[in-house]
């Protein structure tokens, strides 16, 4: 309340003490410019001097029709303050932009709120993926066993088992009763060509519960047998291809989204026992059926069965799945190739491979063909082709095969072709040819 009775409300007046006579609201008022000044007084009997015009130098650069464009509002503190949203949004008039930015310039406390409010703005962007980085998981517990080391720390060679198992849950954990019942066509080499099985995402999990099952029986556990029941299924056969068929054909009805919890907590328990076991356990045998694995590598087999049929399953859902981390998917190439000269060995007594040439005694050095894998992951090896036993060599390379490191494991798990696999050859075309089937014959069911 002033000293002549009116009220006065907070802004009116700009400088303190200097009344002002309410008036009608003008256009001023929507811009926030307050009260024109009056011009001062005349003397009695002068004549008003006509504003002279702006010179054509003080108008503002002419616009795209080559006519002189009107300078910016001039806006009060306040209004300029209430755009700073509004012009971070980039949601502002050509001129409102113009004053705001002329305001930052001379007001620093405006320019911290624009700044903070511009770095807001970019965190509602969605033009980036919403999906964690692959290794996030990784450096968390890494981070946190630096700080307190685990009283029973997971065994190198399984970790790549851990992360993967826990890869495909995460994908599995938001799945709808539809997204569970989706199609999936797994892909395998057999008898020199590429067969098919239809199955549901469902079928696949159960498939890969029913092939881990394997390692468990190795460890002396009792295994997911499917419809709830556990046991050491001493009468299901070992090979993975007819352990499936007898767990799809023994389900009462199409497996759901009930298998997640028994497949998951089977992967757990693996983990758990072979961390529990101690050292010696790394070289336990795990049977196959018609071969068989140190667990230190069944354990890696699994990992890499567990990221390709992922990658089966998001395929199916239209969903994107990453490779694993460099450090496991090296191991996983890693196996691949410690396995293809075994492979390539069997295919030669089937008569499906060229025969030795320049057979050596176990250990010693002989005709290689060096396989180079290219990107994450990747390497060289050097595969001896006349004999299992032998060594590879660089000095008795004969040819050598360059492949992407995705490539080359989508070969080996019979996604794609010998013939189709994106490789760069040269040398002993022989050799080469059964170097990439013998990749391509260590897929499966």
């Amino acid at each position: 309340m002033t000293d002549d009775g009116t009220n006065r409300h907070e802004g009116d007046d700009e400088v303190r003490g200097a009344p002002r006579l309410p008036g009608p609201r003008a256009a001023a008022d929507d811009l926030g410019l307050g009260a024109l000044p009056l011009p001062p007084p005349m003397e009695q009997g002068t004549v008003p001097r006509p504003t002279p015009p702006e010179p054509e130098s003080a108008l503002r650069p002419p616009d795209s029709s080559g006519r002189p464009t009107a300078p910016p509002p001039v806006l009060s503190h306040r209004v300029l303050k209430a755009l700073l949203g509004a012009w971070a949004l980039a949601a502002c008039s050509a001129e409102e932009t113009e004053a705001v930015e002329a305001h930052l310039t001379e007001c620093a406390a405006c320019a911290d709120e624009a700044l903070r409010l511009r770095d807001a703005v970019g965190l509602l962007q969605t033009d980036r993926s919403l999906d964690l980085d692959p290794a996030l998981r990784s450096r968390v517990i890494d981070t946190c066993l630096s700080r307190r080391p685990a009283g029973i720390p997971v065994p190198d060679w399984a970790t790549p088992f851990d992360a993967e198992t826990a890869r495909l849950d995460a994908l599995l954990r938001d799945f709808g009763d539809s997204e569970w019942h989706a199609p999936v066509r797994l892909k395998w080499f057999e008898n020199e060509r590429q067969v098919h099985r239809k199955t549901t995402v469902a079928g696949v999990i159960g498939h890969l519960m029913t092939v881990d099952g394997l390692v468990g029986t190795a460890l002396g556990l009792d295994v997911q047998l499917g419809e709830g029941t556990t046991g050491r299924g001493a009468d299901w056969p070992l090979l993975p291809g007819a352990r499936t068929e007898a767990y799809w054909s023994a389900a009462r009805r199409p497996p759901t989204r009930a298998v997640r919890e028994p497949w998951r907590a089977q992967s757990h328990t693996l983990i758990r026992t072979v961390s529990f076991a101690g050292r010696n356990i790394a070289e336990r045998s795990v049977s196959y059926g018609d071969f068989a694995l140190p667990m230190r590598d069944s354990m890696l087999d699994r990992a890499f069965e567990c990221w390709v049929h992922g990658g089966d399953i998001a395929e199916a859902v239209d969903y994107p799945y990453p490779e694993p981390s460099a450090a496991h998917l090296h191991r996983m190439t890693d196996l691949a190739a410690r396995l293809l000269p075994a492979a390539l060995d069997g295919r030669r007594r089937s008569g499906l491979a060229g025969p030795a040439r320049h057979p050596v005694r176990a250990g010693s050095p002989g005709r290689s063909l060096r396989l180079e894998i290219e990107g994450s992951g990747g390497g060289d090896w050097y595969i001896p082709l006349d004999s299992a036993t032998a060594a590879g060599s660089p000095e008795h390379t004969v040819a050598q095969v360059a492949l992407d490191t995705v490539e080359f494991c989508r070969l080996v798990a019979g996604r794609v072709s010998p013939v189709e696999a994106a490789a760069g050859q040269e040398g002993d075309r022989e050799a080469i040819r059964d170097v990439l089937s013998a990749a391509a014959s260590l897929s499966r069911l």
